[in-house]
């Protein structure tokens, strides 16, 4: 059978997050101890008991997030036999992705999403940037209201996620977008909405951080994937190391692809796409965009049970 494995990023953390799993599967913890020793703070401990705002500091939730997602992966690997055709990640999850393709070392990984949160973090003070969620509008119709926007406060706003028809994503300086999730009503839409992030993720102003990010990633040791892995930033898979590198510099300050990536890894995968990690981000907009490709969130055990039952019925 051909399964996509698909992580989600930032945005789909909650104080709480995977609390279920480890009645059960202990392992969850262990994962977290193992970035926490790297990180060199309880990880597991912010992610229990919070505050929210500081898990939602984007240096603390890359790492998070990360460890979260290769948690909920592994008790996967355990429980069903099938072995992934492809992967990918929203964002920070394409990080994920690496790591459970063997392209990337966990605890490599670790350290450079934390670093990668902290180089965001430091190109646009906190609360100097925003990101928010356009729905019900089209492309084109955003990226002429965040032109409007810019023009009219001399800020950047720009379209950065392409999520699926009808849900982009917008980020920029915060008094750009404010205007902007004002026109978008203006417009018709039908929801905008600011997300619960604390940097404006893939607009230009990352630019700066994208620089320094390339430095620390030529550190890293990055091996050619054992799983193809699909690229936000061209929807396509890479092999060479360093064409991966790449990628993920150009990720920081350049748009999502995820609906034309979606639609890559529905044609790879056709028998499911699972999303490993908190949330149903993925597997909603899989279901949008993939309508004849089943999607699965495994954020819970019972989700986790029910995909597992639904891969047992399809092979008798």
């Amino acid at each position: 059978m051909n399964i996509a494995v698909v992580f989600p990023g930032q945005g789909s953390q909650s104080v709480g997050m995977l609390s279920e799993y480890t009645q059960d599967w202990p392992q969850i913890i262990d994962t977290f101890k193992e970035a926490s020793e790297v990180l060199g703070y309880d990880l597991w401990e912010i992610v229990s008991n919070g505050p929210v705002e500081k898990l939602n500091q984007t240096e603390i939730t890359q790492p998070a997030m990360l460890a979260a997602d290769i948690a909920v992966m592994q008790v996967m690997a355990e429980q069903c036999m099938l072995k992934p055709f492809v992967y990918a990640g929203h964002s920070l999850g394409e990080y994920a992705a690496l790591v459970a393709a063997e392209s990337i070392e966990f605890t490599d990984a670790i350290r450079l999403v934390a670093e990668r949160g902290r180089l965001m973090q430091n190109a646009v003070p906190e609360g100097e940037g925003a990101m928010a969620a356009i729905l019900n509008l089209s492309d084109h119709q955003v990226i002429e209201i965040c032109t409007k926007a810019a023009a009219e406060t001399g800020q950047v706003v720009e379209a950065v996620n392409f999520n699926s028809l009808g849900q982009v994503v917008i980020a920029g300086n915060t008094v750009a977008v404010d205007l902007a999730i004002e026109l978008a009503k203006e417009e018709g839409a039908k929801r905008a909405l600011k997300l619960p992030v604390s940097v404006p993720s893939h607009s230009s102003l990352m630019k700066p951080a994208a620089d320094q990010l390339a430095e620390v990633l030529k550190t890293i040791t990055i091996k050619t994937p054992k799983v193809q892995v699909i690229h936000n930033v061209d929807a396509k898979s890479h092999d060479d190391p360093d064409a991966i590198r790449d990628a993920l510099t150009r990720q920081l300050y350049s748009p999502v692809l995820w609906a034309k990536s979606a639609e890559i890894i529905g044609s790879a995968a056709d028998d499911a796409i699972v999303e490993c990690g908190p949330g149903k981000v993925l597997s909603g907009l899989s279901r949008r965009i993939i309508k004849e490709v089943p999607a699965f969130s495994l954020d819970t055990p019972a989700n986790m049970q029910k995909f597992l039952d639904s891969m047992d019925a399809s092979e008798h």
